[in-house]
């Protein structure tokens, strides 16, 4: 294997200021911060999809308290993906033949949903790649990170990314590449709660030592099919049934 690894040809390096891995929401809001604070920093973004918000396809209900922070000016662009806000929230508990629908007044704060945005993700992450790209920031799709590089004192110096043109045993092909080094002097790793690049650097430094561990929720998604002008806008509507066995 090694023989193998010293005849592949060296990696291209591009230094940056600050390499950030992931273009989700968190991700490109700290892109578009950096640039605000600091005009003449570079920065540069990997995306592993094919475009920014290929791979982000959930919908949200959005508190627009960080959007507001973050850019100030939002309602005034028409591009804004924030198009709809939530007037009306509805709790029902299934059965297997009706919906009793549950009072507002005894559900916890954190499911008033009111002066809320509904949203898709993706066209969140699309519009904030826009915003970012503005400013100066360099969006990179298709670049997905897959190793760690670390300088000699073992402190992260970058990412590089993946090999391409691998055939099925392997081996490098006719059409070959090799990945990329993306050097910076602050690497920002934005893959989410179970980043594989996020996971080896939490075992090699200890990051969960004396720490809780990682919480995870499953979010459950459904269809629902009605006649027209029966839904209204702005109405969430939550279901929940409890399985007996």
């Amino acid at each position: 294997m090694a023989e193998e690894n010293q005849e592949l040809p060296a990696r291209e390096a591009m230094e940056f200021d600050v390499v950030i891995v992931g273009a989700g929401p968190s991700g490109l809001a700290a892109a578009i911060k950096l640039k605000q604070l600091s005009p003449e920093t570079t920065v540069v973004v990997l995306e592993k999809g094919s475009e920014v918000g290929a791979h982000i396809l959930s919908g949200a209900v959005v508190d627009p308290i960080g959007i507001d922070r973050l850019i100030p000016d939002w309602k005034s662009d028409d591009t804004a993906p924030f198009k709809t806000q939530v007037k009306d929230d509805r709790f029902y508990y299934l059965t297997k033949t009706s919906a009793i629908r549950v009072p507002n007044f005894i559900m916890p704060p954190l499911m008033n949903n009111h002066g809320n945005y509904i949203v898709s993700l993706g066209n969140v992450c699309r519009w904030l790649a826009t915003r970012a790209e503005a400013l100066g920031v360099e969006i990179y799709p298709t670049f997905a990170a897959s190793e760690v590089l670390f300088d000699e004192q073992g402190a992260v110096k970058g990412v590089a990314t993946g090999d391409k043109g691998i055939g099925r045993d392997g081996k490098p092909t006719s059409h070959y590449e090799r990945g990329i080094e993306l050097h910076g002097k602050y690497t920002l790793f934005a893959e989410g709660a179970r980043g594989s690049l996020s996971k080896q650097l939490i075992a090699k430094f200890g990051l969960d030592k004396n720490a809780e561990p990682q919480k995870f929720g499953i979010g459950l998604k459904g269809t629902l099919e009605g006649r027209a002008g029966q839904a209204q806008a702005g109405t969430g509507a939550t279901f929940v049934r409890l399985a007996a066995r």
